[in-house]
């Protein structure tokens, strides 16, 4: 299950101001910097919350959030408490963005004015009166939305849809990239796990490599432990108790 995090955008000093007259691509191409210099997607979503309210004309606030097909959303990251109690309906309140059904398929969803409709929405109680949401990643069951927030009326124009669309693509490569990243890395370390657990059943089984990954699988299957798990613990065992203890066959 993916964390919460609440990033405060004073925490990034170093991320680039945008004065006004500078060029967009240039824009772009700054925040696709950053974007692609995280480290894993948690950091990735963490630096876009933060770039977009830096970069989306009018945004104060911003958040990203997953939405499930007939359950509540989740928020992922966040640049501060307003957009993670936005996500949140309180007792009594409409869901707080009824219109975010409509990313299953379409790019964008904007709203001009929380209270035009009367109010009682989490994001009317709020103070948050416009709110600029658009799709980074979509499936069947799952929804990944980057969404800003200001506290006036009608803040996002043309303008701001466009350049949000833009940032968007390079959020979402970024978030790819950082992702595949991430299981190579645990890949790599999953292998070594085996192999090390295939190790000590050689020794102690006095097997070859072979059979000592096939006594691995046939162990994982019958405990119905993930290979990955079983390989950790018979690590640990090995090396928790001197190497005595381990007998998965």
């Amino acid at each position: 299950m993916p964390k919460r995090f609440v990033v405060a955008t004073s925490e990034f000093t170093d991320l680039p101001c945008f004065p006004a007259g500078f060029e967009l691509a240039e824009a772009l191409t700054a925040a696709a910097r950053q974007l692609h210099g995280t480290g894993t997607p948690d950091d990735t979503l963490s630096t876009a919350v933060a770039l977009a309210v830096r970069l989306l004309p009018g945004a104060e606030h911003a958040g990203i959030s997953e939405i499930q097909r007939g359950s509540r959303l989740r928020t992922l990251a966040c640049t501060d408490d307003v957009v993670r109690f936005a996500g949140e309906p309180r007792a009594g309140a409409r869901e707080p963005h009824p219109d975010w059904e409509h990313l299953w398929t379409t790019p964008v969803v904007r709203i001009d004015d929380s209270e035009a409709d009367g109010g009682g929405n989490a994001l009317c109680g709020l103070g948050l009166r416009s709110a600029l949401s658009l799709r980074l990643r979509a499936d069947r069951r799952r929804l990944t939305v980057l969404t800003a927030y200001a506290r006036k009326p009608q803040a996002f124009d043309e303008d701001a849809t466009r350049i949000g669309r833009l940032f968007t693509a390079h959020v979402s490569f970024a978030l790819d990239s950082a992702t595949v990243r991430e299981q190579l890395t645990e890949a790599m370390r999953t292998r070594d796990l085996i192999g090390q657990a295939t190790g000590i059943l050689m020794e102690r089984l006095a097997i070859d490599a072979a059979g000592a990954f096939d006594s691995l699988v046939k162990a994982s299957q019958r405990e119905n432990v993930k290979l990955r798990d079983l390989a950790r613990r018979i690590v640990d065992a090995n090396t928790g108790a001197g190497g005595r203890g381990v007998s998965e066959r």
